[in-house]
């Protein structure tokens, strides 16, 4: 929402807005264009009344502002529909969609498009540090980061369904959003109905090794189908492989040709896998593969994605926006390649609708075997027992209600040579500045 904020800003509407939490980053970039944030959902917000608003999916009946908005019959629409009506038609539009690697996969793709010349309109649900922004309107092409949740409490579609892409990322696919979607058939059926927008001279970059994908694109596909894979994935068109552990340099290779070698900050086979997906579909609107690698190389990630805040008395410490067992296990385990024996100390906040819930419980504690150390937040809106997860980390685990009982402890724990993980999707009670700040003042 605040991308979109920032994408009707620059077409010269006046732009206000609400939610109920304002934090950094989005807060800061928004308060940058000028444009005037309420905290809070009263009525007051929508008076006087605009020309239209554009109603989240966080939002529903039973909302102060809300039942305004109908009462006073204010027009309203949702953002994913406003953004394919207003910004997407009549452009090229590239959607990166998947349970997971959504955010930097687009981050890529507009970084990959904009080194080479194309000026690239995007909207990402983060801030690329290469941009500065989450959105813009730029040129006839436009990289959307296509999210599978759903678009309005008046429209229940994914919101993927809005945007008509001719050029498709499938990253992967996993039962998520447990709040909106009874199961993992569900998630399918709105992946399929995305299918069935793509034209049939677009192009469709799907992983390979995903079963679930693939069982999509097997109830119908009507596009060129571009598969990607690690280096063992035979059955894909274009493939990588690591050339060290962490994976910070990577081999890339298309139909079996080697076509060149990334080297970057960045670890983990999951940023392998987006950097093969965002290269591919760059080549699907002509830019060269070799091209595309050379514009990685200079790719510098994105806020609150394994985003290194600071390093400090050679301890480093890291914001990540996490929010499923998957990406939790694939991000430490791509850590723990790349800083061998060292000490991986966690704190996690399950905030999602998803990780509160009993759904991944199970999943949990083996996503967090690579850390040496785990501090979970917890809270009274989780349906599970903390101590169901901690207990099977052989005592290396903590549960803290509170973030500063929390950070008293990793204060306490921390040495010289330690990686320190902040792992939330919400704002953690700001708690990895407050550590930084914590680290600062030890030496000051």
């Amino acid at each position: 929402m605040g991308g979109l904020a920032a994408l009707a800003r620059a077409d010269g509407h006046s732009v206000t807005g609400s939610d109920a939490n304002v934090y950094p980053p989005m807060s800061t970039q928004l308060e940058a264009l000028g444009i005037e944030l309420t905290e809070g959902y009263g009525p007051e917000a929508l008076d006087p009344a605009p020309d239209l608003v554009l109603v989240g999916n966080a939002m529903s009946r039973g909302n102060p502002a809300i039942e305004h908005m109908l009462n006073a019959r204010i027009p309203f629409t949702s953002g994913p529909r406003w953004l394919g009506e207003n910004y997407l038609t009549g452009r090229r539009v590239l959607a990166v969609a998947g349970t997971h690697g959504k955010t930097s996969t687009a981050s890529m793709l507009a970084w990959i498009l904009e080194h080479a010349g194309r000026n690239p309109g995007f909207l990402i649900g983060g801030i690329p540090n290469n941009f500065g922004v989450s959105a813009r309107a730029g040129s006839d092409l436009f990289v959307v980061e296509a999210d599978e949740y759903d678009t309005a409490f008046f429209d229940k579609r994914a919101k993927f369904v809005h945007y008509r892409p001719q050029v498709a990322i499938l990253n992967n696919l996993e039962f998520d959003h447990a709040d909106i979607y009874p199961d993992l058939k569900a998630i399918q059926t709105q992946f399929h109905h995305l299918v069935r927008t793509i034209p049939g001279n677009g192009i469709i970059v799907s992983n390979v090794a995903d079963g679930n994908l693939r069982e999509v694109l097997e109830w119908g596909c009507w596009s060129q189908v571009q598969g990607i894979g690690m280096a063992e994935d035979e059955a894909a068109n274009w493939q990588v492989r690591l050339l060290d552990p962490g994976g910070r340099q990577l081999a890339i290779s298309r139909n079996g040709e080697p076509i060149g070698t990334i080297e970057w900050t960045h670890t983990g086979r999951h940023n392998a896998l987006n950097a093969l997906a965002a290269i591919s579909a760059a080549a699907a609107v002509g830019v060269a593969p070799d091209d595309a690698i050379t514009a990685l190389g200079q790719f510098k990630g994105v806020k609150r994605r394994m985003e290194l805040l600071a390093e400090i008395d050679q301890i480093r410490v890291y914001d990540d926006f996490a929010h499923h067992p998957t990406a939790i296990r694939l991000t430490l385990e791509g850590l723990r390649r790349s800083v061998g024996n060292a000490r991986i100390l966690v704190a996690l906040e399950p905030a999602s609708n998803t990780m509160r819930g009993e759904h991944h419980v199970h999943e949990l504690a083996p996503a967090l075997t690579p850390a040496d150390h785990v501090w979970l937040r917890t809270s009274e809106a989780m349906d599970w027992d903390p101590h169901e997860v901690l207990g099977k980390l052989e005592g290396q685990g903590r549960a803290r209600r509170q973030v500063d009982n929390l950070l008293d402890d990793l204060d306490q724990a921390v040495r010289p040579g330690d990686h320190v993980v902040f792992m939330s999707n919400k704002g953690f009670g700001r708690a990895p500045q407050r550590f930084v700040d914590r680290l600062r003042a030890r030496l000051a």
